[in-house]
């Protein structure tokens, strides 16, 4: 998988998410630097945080939100950290399984 910095909709999407959590300072100063690789082709899909440790492991969520996508269809999104706090994945998905036509402007 290729990686890549985010996409400012994807910056602007996780500041709104994180805004307001506790104990997210940390993970807000490190977006700006963050790399992710995308788990499905095709843009605006999941995409699973560049990590420094091996074996990380899908730990809690600690944000979500929901919005319409351009056509219309109710899209969640869920951000994860791994077992040690870190950003762990980014999860899109909408409730017609079809794929996210455009990230809006938080």
């Amino acid at each position: 998988m290729a990686r890549r910095s985010l996409k400012l909709p994807e910056l602007g999407m996780l500041i709104f998410m994180l805004r307001g959590k506790p104990r997210v300072e940390r993970l807000l100063a490190l977006l700006h630097t963050v790399e992710v690789e995308e788990l499905h082709t095709g843009e605006n899909g999941p995409l699973r945080f560049v990590g420094t440790q091996p074996n990380r492991q899908l730990g809690e969520r600690i944000a979500s939100t929901q919005f319409l996508d351009e056509d219309g269809v109710l899209a969640f999104v869920s951000l994860y950290l791994d077992q040690e706090g870190e950003l762990y994945e980014l999860d899109y998905w909408k409730t017609d399984d079809s794929p996210l036509r455009r990230i809006p402007a938080f």
